[in-house]
Order: structure tokens, then sequence, then C-alpha cells
């Protein structure tokens, strides 16, 4: 992305996700944010310099944001930059899409690594940040009561306690909070429905914030929200969000007997130990824009596999995506977890992405 529409297209991606962690995406008065509102100057002249009729209002530029996708002739991202059909503004959840966050990731992903990196500080031996790390991605959502429950542990809650806040009103309909029942994320009903139990199955008219789980899945009513606690938004979709993909990565590790070190300020990153293996970096990310998610790979130095969810690892156009825009393509392997163990030993199959369109030589930039 250099000028124009695709740099625009980013910014913007970074002031919807801003908004809807200070104040939602619902409801504004004059005067905006000032982030915003020079955002929307900027879109009133762009749109004018396009012929293309401009957004009058904040809200009405969050809408647009809905429909008007990367593709667009209004911001023409190339579509090796994001998937054409992206937006910025989830249709049904009026929420920041995952594409959103990823374009905005420095901000949000820097929030949960700075987030994690003084937690440890804070717990200080490494099997005590480890307890620490592990309850908050498997409790996005705590609620009073839990602490009644068997395997409680005040001294982690003591070190993580202050991760957590009370849910915004924007996710809370009808004195509800709904909640994915694949990842465990908040979810809403389309049109701001109040939730039960028969309409609180997800699919087409529903949204998570992990926006690719199936559909036909029944989701949890949290109906007393006045004790409920959510973890920091950085760390659900950072941390949380990824989690089950991780533990079941680490269980394929310790099968095949591949040792394993989490890699000091890297979500998700991981040096494996092992006689004769060919790879000793390990990273599994759970991401939506396989090009965004090549772009921490640019200058990397070593060879690399990056795990991802199986149906990621298994789309030829997101493969395809993915090798394009890598540099020095012969280092980098992208697999699911099933496929995992084999690339780690086998070091012949990190040749395979550059067959797959490696784009050449790229300057040394980002890191993962």
């Amino acid at each position: 992305m250099t000028s124009g529409g695709p740099v625009l297209f980013r910014e913007l991606a970074t002031v919807v996700a801003l908004l809807a962690e200070e104040t939602g995406l619902r409801s504004y008065q004059l005067p905006y944010p000032a982030a915003a509102q020079r955002m929307l100057d900027r879109m009133v002249l762009h749109c004018a310099g396009l012929g293309v009729a401009p957004p009058m209002s904040l809200p009405e530029l969050l809408e647009w944001c809905r429909s008007v996708s990367a593709g667009d002739r209004l911001f023409n991202v190339p579509p090796a930059s994001v998937l054409p059909e992206s937006t910025l503004v989830h249709p049904v959840g009026l929420m920041p899409t995952r594409t959103c966050l990823e374009l905005s990731s420095a901000g949000a992903e820097e929030a949960a690594g700075t987030l994690l990196a003084e937690l440890a500080d804070r717990c200080g031996p490494s099997e005590r940040f480890q307890r620490c790390r592990q309850f908050l991605a498997l409790n996005p959502v705590v609620h009073q009561h839990d602490r009644h429950k068997g395997g409680w542990s005040r001294e982690v809650w003591s070190q993580v306690s202050h991760l957590y806040q009370p849910p915004p009103d924007s996710l809370i309909v009808g004195g509800t909070l709904l909640r994915c029942g694949t990842c465990g994320l908040p979810a809403l009903l389309s049109d701001r429905r109040t939730p039960d139990s028969l309409s609180a199955v997800s699919g087409p008219a529903t949204w998570c914030e992990g926006e690719t789980c199936p559909d036909g899945v029944s989701m949890e009513l949290v109906r007393n929200t006045a004790g409920v606690l959510l973890l920091r938004k950085p760390l659900r979709v950072f941390l949380a969000l990824p989690f089950r993909l991780e533990q079941k990565v680490l269980a394929a590790l310790d099968g095949a007997a591949i040792g394993h070190q989490a890699l000091p300020g890297a979500l998700g990153g991981y040096r494996l130990r092992g006689d004769g293996l060919p790879v000793r970096r390990l990273h599994v990310q759970v991401r939506v824009q396989p090009a965004l998610l090549a772009e921490r790979f640019w200058s990397v130095t070593e060879p690399v596999v990056v795990a991802v969810p199986e149906e990621f690892a298994g789309s030829a156009g997101y493969q395809a995506a993915f090798a394009r825009a890598l540099s020095g393509g012969e280092r980098v392997v992208l697999t699911g977890p099933s496929g995992l163990i084999h690339r780690i030993r086998d070091g012949r199959v990190l040749n395979e992405t550059r067959t797959m369109g490696g784009r050449g030589a790229h300057s040394d930039t980002g890191s993962a």
C-alpha cells in the first residue's frame, strides 16, 4: 500500500479500531473525536477527487465501512495486500472486523505484547507467568461466581485481575451478554435483537469476535451481567482467540518429542529443540489476511514454520496469497496442525513455498 486509497484504507482501519475501543461505533455527537474528524475530512477530499458523493458525518462514514470493501474503486487496495471483499466494520455486529484489527494490529497487538510483558515482570518465575497466561487465554469472560468453583486460584487472580474490565454497553443487549459457543468471545445477533435460547445459534445473522467460527453452534447466554468482567480486547483477540490452536500445536510437538520454549516478546512464537531439526522456529497465528501475515516474516534469516488453522492451511487461495506476499519464501512454510510435524522434520518442504509464487527479494522491514 503506497498511496491514495490503499493508504487511506489502512489509516481508516486504525481510526475505526480506536473509536470502537474508546466509545463504540453506534452513536456520536458533535464534536467528533479529533482523529475521527481528521479522517472524515480526508475522506471528503478523497471522494471529491474521485467524483463520488462523500459521507457527510462520522456515522455515515462508519456505515460506509460496513459495505465499501477494500477492492472498491474508492480504496482500490491491491488484492495482493488485502482480500478484495474485506470490509472494516462487520455488517451484523457493527464492530471492527478481524481485517480492521489486523490492519491496525501495530497498536492492538503491541498493546497485548506490552500487557503480557508487564505481567511477566509482575509474576517473576516463568512457571507462575505461564499459569497466569493460560488463565487469561482460557477465561476471556469471568463471572463473580467463578471464584467459588473448584480450581480457582486466588494467587493467579491477584496477578491478572487488573487485566479485566466490565463489558461495554455495546456488547450487552436486553441485559444479556452473548458468548460464542466455539471461540468463547463476545457475540451479537443482527439488529441488536435480544438473544434467547432459540435465536442464540451462530449463523449468517450473528457476529462474534472470532468471526470465522462455524454456523449452527449454540451460544452461551450470560443474563446476570452485573458480576461479569471481560479480558481486555487486545488480549482477547491476540491471546485468547489463537490459544486453542496453540494448545493443539504444542500437544503435537509433545507427542513427537520435540521440545519447545516460548520466544520472549513474541505472541505465539516458540524456539524448537531436538536433534537434527532443520527448523528451529515456530509461530502460531490466526489471521484472516494472509498477505498481512506474510509481512511479519519478510526479514526472517532462518527457517520458520507458521502454523495456522486447518481451514486456512487447506485453502489454496490463502496459501497462494501468503506465498505471493513473501520474500525469501524458501525460509517460511505455512501449515495446519495436521502437517506440522512432517514440515518441521523434513527440511525439503521448506522449498514448497517458493514454488507457490514468492515475490523474490524484499527489503528487510518488519519482524515476526
